[in-house]
């Protein structure tokens, strides 16, 4: 360990700004990863290395040597702002300054070890909206895990230094739709975004509902992969399995794959109909039973059916893509008396035409899936702690927060990447 800033400046590594607007980990590893100037550090507007490492320490190898707090508190309480992504409308994502949260009574803030792009974010970025999650001018972002660095007057469960996944939403647990049990409808369900961002606040009945600590042995990237995988596990669940049947996904992105492992996971034969080749070779390695690879949905449909004895159809088709023509294949795929769930949503006013006649004469269910709960949250997390999920099939790419725009611009162009990690 450098003792002295002599020592660390001897090094020659990264700036103090860079180390410490990056959010090392403690002030050690800030020494300990050297310093290239302290001019660099002046001439960026910082008063002095001791305000950047450590606020009211006079040296920094006595801040080294007490082994103080870590950075992630020295910047929540030494800084006013912080980097964080803003969506302003359709492909207009901009990485600015923004005021650090504080935390007021029941809330945390949370130091974000790992965000995850999403096609909920994707979409929000393709048209510049959501009309439940997210309005333009906002901070932007949901699938997040991190650390605690602050707690609010009245938080009990949660301390700074805990590994936490704080979930994008919390019901309010006394309307209508939460008293039966439906709490993903609930009429008043409370939405977070900002995790691309160095910390987020989370809101006072997302910390009491829907806020959990994070096992040891679960990567946090790993532990962010629990709100979608909720909304998986909730759609799987919501199209009524029965032993023996046969399902079908519909869609090879982060959902429809996650669905199609979670259907394998239960023992179940499954079909993924996916157009890409990473998107069949992930399918594969996640449990798929069958791939159909082509662009022709009447193909796909034919072939599907093909797998089935005496092409009668797969008695689940779960539909993961959002969009009317595949609404209307996955109602082709089902067997008679078999269960059709959209699970994609379609953007707002798009209309789909089905088979009235084939829908109605055939006993067909059609279902469709939004959300989760907070037992779903809980089920997922524990699935991904247990190790049978391949959390680490789901992250394919790592990117700092200032190339947000060129990940989202690359998904945009249907790449083989399932989920990149933002890392602050």
């Amino acid at each position: 360990m450098a003792s002295t800033m002599k020592d660390a400046i001897l090094r020659g590594r990264k700036t103090v700004e860079t180390v410490v607007e990056g959010g090392r980990r403690r002030v050690e590893n800030v020494v300990e990863g050297g310093l290239n100037t302290v001019e660099t550090v002046v001439e960026a507007g910082l008063d002095t290395v001791e305000t950047v490492v450590v606020r009211g320490r006079k040296k920094v190898e006595s801040a080294v040597s007490l082994g103080r707090k870590t950075v992630e508190k020295t910047l929540l309480h030494g800084h006013s702002t912080m980097r964080a992504a803003v969506l302003h409308g359709r492909q207009d994502i901009r990485i600015e300054s923004v005021p650090v949260p504080k935390a007021a009574p029941g809330e945390l803030i949370v130091s974000v070890g790992a965000a995850l792009t999403c096609g909920t974010d994707l979409k929000v970025f393709r048209r510049g909206y959501h009309a439940r999650m997210i309005v333009p001018p906002a901070l932007f972002g949901h699938e997040l895990a991190g650390t605690v660095v602050e707690a609010g007057d009245g938080v009990t469960e949660f301390a700074p230094g805990d590994r936490v996944v704080a979930l994008n939403s919390a019901p309010c647990g006394q309307c209508y739709f939460c008293a039966r049990g439906q709490e993903n409808l609930c009429d008043d369900l409370l939405f977070n975004n900002g995790a691309y961002a160095e910390f987020i606040r989370i809101p006072a009945r997302i910390v009491a509902k829907n806020t959990l600590r994070v096992p040891g042995h679960v990567p946090l990237e790993h532990a962010a992969l629990t709100e979608p995988l909720a909304c998986a596990v909730h759609g799987f669940q919501d199209s009524n399995p029965r032993q023996g049947d046969i399902v079908a996904v519909i869609g090879g992105g982060p959902l429809g794959l996650m669905i199609l492992h979670v259907a394998a996971l239960a023992g179940y034969e499954t079909t993924a109909l996916v157009r890409l080749d990473g998107q069949a070779e992930a399918a594969r390695q996640l449990g798929a039973t069958h791939v159909v690879q082509t662009s022709s949905i009447s193909k796909a449909i034919r072939e599907t059916r093909a797998l089935t004895p005496n092409d009668r159809g797969v008695d689940i088709a779960i539909e993961a893509v959002g969009v009317p023509e595949a609404w209307q294949e996955a109602v082709e795929l089902v067997r008679k008396g078999g269960t059709v769930n959209f699970f994609g949503g379609c953007a707002t006013g798009t209309h789909v035409t089905l088979d009235t006649n084939r829908i109605h004469y055939s006993d067909i269910t059609l279902r469709a899936t939004f959300h989760h709960t907070p037992a779903l949250c809980r089920k997922a997390l524990e699935l991904i702690a247990s190790g049978r999920f391949q959390a680490g099939a789901f992250i394919t790419g790592h990117a700092h927060l200032y190339e947000l725009n060129r990940v989202f611009e690359k998904l945009m162009k249907r790449s083989t990447e399932i989920k990149t990690a933002i890392v602050p």
